[in-house]
């Protein structure tokens, strides 16, 4: 049996967008003050453990996210991570809510926006190719409050609340019998969650 893979799954701190309430999406929208904060406030709770190394998604608020908890956890950012973009919102990026964001309403999500299912295979990928190539590390994932949220209740098979601006979420890999993937979420926004080891879905 391999040793098992740790992640601590970061969303990035605050923007202006954030702040107004506006959907983001893939639109590159940087930190604000108030965002740099917080991700130094998480720092500090993630340094009560080792971690080795950072990866992020490559929109600038992760990137950020992801220099500063590596500058002060006396960590290396070793790369940007395509697959870990946030979820695509199609015609509602930019918006507030409004009678014009919901006439774009679907079931699901929005018009012409990335599906949620789409959006936790690419998490799914996105760890899964980690926990291929650093088997057995603990790595810190700079990524996006959506992204995070469904790729863990896919892995972990239990819906998984919002991710607040810099919460931080720990989930672990392992392999079981026959070598299936066992993940174990036992972290969401800095607190214990309760669900223990599950197989991982097939869709992850």
């Amino acid at each position: 049996m391999n040793s098992a893979t740790t992640f601590a799954l970061v969303r990035h701190g605050e923007t202006d967008w954030n702040a107004e309430r506006r959907i983001q999406g893939r639109s590159d929208v940087p930190l604000n003050d108030t965002g740099r904060d917080q991700v130094r406030a998480t720092a500090a709770l993630l340094r009560a453990e080792e971690w080795d190394f950072v990866v992020s998604s490559p929109l600038s608020r992760a990137r950020e996210s992801a220099e500063i908890l590596a500058a002060e956890l006396g960590l290396e950012v070793i790369g940007h991570v395509p697959e870990l973009v946030e979820r695509h919102y199609g015609l509602a990026e930019g918006m507030q809510d409004g009678d014009e964001l919901r006439a774009l309403r679907i079931p699901g999500g929005f018009l012409e926006a990335e599906t949620e299912e789409d959006v936790a295979a690419r998490a799914s990928v996105a760890l899964r190719a980690l926990v291929a190539e650093h088997p057995g590390a603990r790595i810190i994932v700079v990524a996006h409050g959506t992204l995070i949220r469904l790729g863990l209740s896919a892995l972990s098979g239990g819906p998984v609340e919002t991710i607040r601006n810099a919460g931080h979420c720990v989930i672990q890999h392992e392999f079981g019998e026959g070598d299936a993937a066992l993940w174990s979420l036992s972290i969401v926004n800095g607190a214990a969650w309760g669900v223990g080891v599950q197989p991982a879905r097939a869709t992850a």
